[in-house]
């Protein structure tokens, strides 16, 4: 199966209050132990799911404090790094509107009904520090052409940049307590947004996962799982807008995300997990035209629950995202635009998918899987209506941390967030298109050190 955060539920019994002692007589102790070990080294399982874009998206930083209690970070630096490879045809029934997300929907890129690629579709360097046994320094690069929101094709200068995606410190071993902080530019504790394709992200990810600066508070004890961050205002870099005097300048802390989830064994060989999440401003607050990053009059909640359950070789995931308010731009508010007809709803999104995994050859883990999910962004019979995505899969890890994959993908509707009810059109249409659809061969490997 799918390389997955270990959770071992285990007890920490030590109060709070003993937080800056420990921190600051751990720095000595761990120097002493660093005298003993390599100042530089790897670890593939922990690269592996630190850096995977499928599972365990917003949890990095509990990946990191498992990994240090099962013996995977005693290196005071520990290199990772990953590469995405991809080999693809896609096939539409409406000329340059290709509904797979895990590229841009564009038709700088696209043209046509028919659309092949041979591509890097991503690459990750990564460095986790630990500067004591209590204090973790970590930085990811990211080279992403094809998700890029650079201008032009995938050969463009703009879209061939790399990025610092995340970077934090954290404080916090589990070892010692239960308690965590980390500060820096991170996913925001938003829904689970797992998937159980082994490349392409479900749309509930597309639609809600969000990635901002901000302070991340955590509590990890006896399977529960608690943690709130103070995110910065703004238009941060995925899902979060919170206005600041009505801009899109990120001058205040005026956003939150909570999120509390709970894991309970079931026999001998399962769990189940349940959890759910408050954002206090989502991406959808913006008037009509939607336009990537611009300000909102005012913020839109968003809250999330979800589900995961374990059974032996077996995998379920459920989840449902909403807005509490209608997203103002999901209307047309001229009234003599034909299209003023349908009224602003709320947006939604859900996951449904399971996943079998089985051993052949020599008990190598070969997984099958299939997934539903959609974004709804606008009313009943609307051109924006909704976009679908059904995904089957087949995941192949042919080496440790190297997996081999391919899928078949099949996408309803064409509902692209920039100018998703219109106002990009000459004529004032919306170029959103309800009974478009996307049909996708794709073959890759994602391989990690």
């Amino acid at each position: 199966m799918r390389f997955r955060p270990k959770f071992n539920h285990k007890l920490c019994g030590r109060s709070a209050v003993n937080v800056l002692v420990l921190a600051s007589t751990s720095a000595v102790a761990f120097a002493d132990e660093a005298k003993d070990t390599h100042f530089v080294g790897l670890s593939q399982d922990y690269s592996y799911e630190v850096l995977d874009h499928a599972e365990g998206i917003n949890i990095r930083q509990l990946i990191q404090l498992q990994a240090m209690q099962n013996g995977e970070l005693e290196n005071r630096v520990t290199l990772s790094g990953a590469v995405t490879t991809l080999a693809n045809y896609q096939r539409s029934n409406s000329d340059t509107k290709f509904g797979w997300l895990m590229r841009h929907p564009t038709s700088k890129n696209q043209i046509g009904k028919e659309a092949s690629e041979m591509v890097l579709h991503s690459a990750q360097l990564a460095v986790t520090a630990r500067m004591s046994n209590n204090i973790t320094g970590y930085v990811e690069m990211l080279y992403n052409p094809e998700q890029s929101f650079g201008e032009g094709t995938i050969t463009n200068l703009n879209r061939n940049q790399v990025q610092v995606r995340k970077g934090w410190v954290m404080f916090g071993n589990l070892d010692e307590l239960p308690w965590y902080a980390a500060l820096g530019k991170m996913d925001t504790p938003f829904g689970m947004n797992d998937t159980v394709n082994p490349f392409t992200n479900s749309t509930t990810w597309h639609s809600f996962s969000g990635l901002a600066y901000g302070g991340l508070v955590g509590y990890f004890n006896n399977g529960l799982h608690i943690r709130a961050m103070g995110i910065q205002g703004g238009a941060q870099f995925r899902a979060a807008n919170a206005p600041v005097q009505g801009t899109a300048v990120p001058s205040r802390v005026n956003n939150f995300a909570v999120d509390a989830n709970y894991t309970m064994p079931m026999g001998e060989d399962g769990s189940v997990m349940v959890g759910a999440s408050y954002e206090h401003a989502s991406a959808y607050c913006q008037p009509y035209p939607v336009f990537h990053f611009t300000a909102c009059p005012e913020n839109n909640p968003a809250f999330a629950v979800y589900s995961r359950v374990e059974m032996g070789a077996f995998e379920f995931i459920g989840e449902y995202q909403s807005t509490t308010n209608v997203w103002p731009g999901s209307a047309v508010p001229d009234p003599t635009n034909p299209l003023s007809v349908f009224k602003a709803e709320e947006t939604q999104s859900f996951t449904l998918g399971g996943r079998y995994a089985m051993n052949i050859g020599q008990k190598s883990p070969l997984d099958l899987s299939f997934e539903f999910s959609r974004f709804r962004a606008g009313a009943d019979g609307a051109p924006w209506e909704r976009q679908d995505q059904y995904v089957a899969g087949l995941g192949y890890f042919i080496a440790p941390g190297v997996n081999l994959f391919g899928e078949f993908i099949h996408v309803d509707g064409w509902a692209p967030l920039n100018f998703v009810s219109g106002g990009n059109q000459p004529d004032g249409t919306s170029w959103s298109k309800l009974d478009a659809t996307t049909d996708v061969i794709t073959f890759g490997v994602q391989a990690a050190f």
